[in-house]
């Protein structure tokens, strides 16, 4: 019997969660959801989708769904996913995982006390190259790891335009920040490689006092678009990490680490996707950084129908994800990533936030 979907947002949802769900087998894409009933139905209508809600509460009741993708703000979709989470549906959560601390606490009891299985939308971690990279970190390429840094720069902010449709993001209240989102995808990298962080130190700041709009237009954002952190791992490796939107000319993604012998870097002009997701590595014994080709095996797989050339680039990994995330349900392994990591990430965010108030190191143990 094929699992049931219902997807929160016409959006981003839409676009790229809807032909990721299309490519796994076992599964059928069954509503979508949208503020507005007309919006809802049309949306139903124009991507072959049964039914219309313009009620979150009422899809995640229903009995008729099985999964609920919930893609919305991190401030709107807590009450969602927490709904969601009570009827008895499994969840597809979006990044940041919640608004705060507090919110991420609810969500990980409330998937606690379900049984159910629940993801968080990181999927950087399925993009071919950082496969690549975790294969070779656990074959032991780089030896005892030493240290490393992660950049993730985006210009988002710098010259906006009017229509970017997450203008939004320098509303106060709604959950987002440079860090909690780019650093929530680094994040999950640094702990699917490198495994857990003990402690942080960290700066977080504001860097563009006002957002000057093509149109004339100008915004005071009230949320930081700028951080920088001081990761010591449980392991005693030491992580740099940057994250900007508001970075001027900014090279996007780039996640290096080094260690006794060898080094890997995994680089994107942008944010990380399977095709512009370049790795690099080099040993003692090469003395060099060469170009690393990607396995065939990484960029197609036959248990889901789309691959590393799909548009928009983030279906393929998205429907590793997904796809992990059925057979969890049917009985087969657990997910990557799931609501734990996603709560682990939320400790070091909000270390970092702590950090950056008292100017001082803080121990994730800290934060319960």
């Amino acid at each position: 019997m094929k699992l049931r979907i219902g997807i929160i947002s016409a959006n981003w949802g839409a676009l790229a969660h809807l032909p990721a769900w299309r490519a796994v087998p076992g599964v059928e894409v069954v509503a979508i959801c949208t503020s507005r009933r007309e919006t809802a139905e049309a949306a139903a209508r124009k991507h072959g989708i049964e039914r219309a809600f313009w009620d979150a509460e009422r899809m995640t009741a229903d009995p008729g769904i099985d999964i609920i993708d919930c893609g919305t703000r991190p401030s709107i979709r807590h009450a969602m996913v927490l709904s969601a989470l009570r009827n008895d549906k499994h969840v597809y959560n979006g990044i940041p995982f919640a608004a705060n601390i507090d919110h991420a606490r609810d969500l990980r009891n409330a998937w606690k006390a379900s049984g159910k299985v629940a993801v968080v939308d990181a999927f950087s971690q399925w993009l071919p190259a950082h496969r690549l990279a975790n294969e070779w970190v656990g074959e032991g390429l780089l030896g005892t790891p030493f240290g490393g840094s992660c950049s993730f720069n985006l210009s988002l902010f710098n010259r906006p335009q009017p229509q970017f449709p997450y203008n939004w993001f320098g509303q106060a209240g709604q959950g987002v920040s440079a860090l909690r989102n780019l650093g929530s995808h680094a994040l999950h990298m640094i702990v699917f490689m490198f495994g857990k962080v003990e402690e942080v130190v960290a700066h977080d700041a504001r860097l563009l006092d006002e957002w000057r709009f093509s149109d004339g237009n100008v915004t005071r954002p009230a949320t930081n678009d700028f951080a920088c952190l001081l990761l010591r791992m449980r392991s005693g490796m030491l992580m740099q990490l940057q994250v900007s939107w508001s970075a001027t000319v900014a090279q996007g993604w780039r996640f290096e680490a080094f260690g006794s012998n060898g080094r890997l870097v995994a680089s994107a002009p942008s944010f990380p996707t399977s095709r512009d997701t370049a790795l690099h590595a080099g040993t003692l014994a090469i003395g060099r950084l060469e170009p690393v080709p990607i396995p065939q095996r990484l960029l197609a797989t036959p248990e889901v129908s789309a691959g590393a050339d799909v548009d928009p680039q983030p279906v393929y990994p998205m429907s590793l994800a997904m796809n992990r995330m059925v057979r969890a349900i049917r009985g087969e392994g657990s997910v990557a990533p799931g609501f734990e990591q996603a709560w682990f990430v939320e400790q070091v965010l909000e270390a970092a936030r702590r950090s950056a108030a008292e100017r001082r190191w803080v121990k994730i143990q800290e934060i319960s």
